[in-house]
């Protein structure tokens, strides 16, 4: 697992016009080669009217299927531009289709990797990045003495608390950077004098994002 690793949460579509030429990037989350793939026929069907669809994927967090196309433009003046965006954006489980209606005006090879290059960031700038760490859901339980430090705790590590249940005690869930884990435990356990019991409840990944916190099992 990585510790973290930046993705798409919501896809968005990005333009822009280069001697007549239209270029729209239509940029999708994916999760699978066949998921990236039934897009890239998606958005064929959609554009179907167009001159080219090109496209780029990079799946899986090793980046183990990871493709670009020129589809029919000079080799290496469309895919290959598009990727370079890609792994220099460092994004992970990505699809982005770039189609081109064509002008009738030629751009020569530097033009085609500009426009190119330019629509992959147009699209990714219309759609929701969040970078997600690898994270521990510390379940906490304590009594009510304890509650307003773990409070405290929280709020000041900027500490998500995901759940939390008042009984006899007062049960919370904190979701608490990986490598943050044991620096979070030993600041409860001494702010709460040991009253504070705790355990690891699961493993996950999770993102925040405009003060909204997303949870994902990978």
């Amino acid at each position: 697992m990585l510790e973290k690793y930046k993705t798409v949460l919501e896809g968005g579509t990005g333009e822009l016009t280069e001697k007549k030429s239209r270029f729209i990037a239509t940029v999708r989350p994916v999760e699978s080669e066949e998921e990236a793939l039934a897009f890239i026929e998606e958005m064929k069907k959609k554009y179907w009217d167009a001159r080219h669809n090109c496209y780029v994927y990079s799946v899986g967090l090793n980046r183990e299927y990871t493709r670009c196309s020129d589809d029919g433009e000079p080799s290496g003046t469309a895919g290959r531009p598009m990727l370079d965006v890609i792994l220099g954006e460092d994004i992970y489980n990505v699809a982005v289709v770039v189609t081109r209606y064509f002008g009738g005006i030629l751009l020569g090879t530097g033009g085609l990797v500009r426009a190119y290059s330019g629509a992959v960031q147009e699209g990714l700038r219309a759609s929701r990045i969040i970078e997600k760490k690898q994270g521990t859901v510390l379940k906490v339980i304590t009594d009510y003495t304890g509650i307003g430090k773990i409070q405290y705790i929280a709020g000041e590590k900027k500490i998500p608390i995901l759940n939390s249940e008042y009984t006899d005690k007062v049960m919370l869930e904190l979701l608490v950077p990986a490598q943050e884990t044991d620096a979070v435990q030993k600041a409860i356990t001494e702010g709460t004098n040991g009253r504070a019991r705790m355990e690891k409840d699961r493993e996950l990944y999770f993102a925040v994002l405009d003060g909204e916190t997303f949870t994902f099992d990978k």
